[in-house]
């Protein structure tokens, strides 16, 4: 798989299998990272929760998590 561009940032390329690129990742608070990388029934979910705030324009250090 190929590189694809990262929905956080105008230029940044997330590898295959990420989220995001890693300067945009390494944003994301701690608490939002961390149920992100949970691998369970609700991962869809949250990823979904994440684009959907960053389409919204939530800055990324903003960005809170629920499931």
């Amino acid at each position: 798989m190929a590189p694809t561009r990262c929905p956080g940032c105008p230029d940044g390329m997330k590898g295959p299998g990420k989220y995001l690129c890693l300067g945009c990742w390494s944003t994301l608070p701690m608490a939002a990272r961390r149920l992100l990388n949970r691998r369970d029934s609700h991962a869809m979910a949250r990823l979904q929760e994440l684009y959907r705030q960053v389409t919204a324009g939530v800055p990324l250090a903003e960005i809170h998590i629920t499931s």
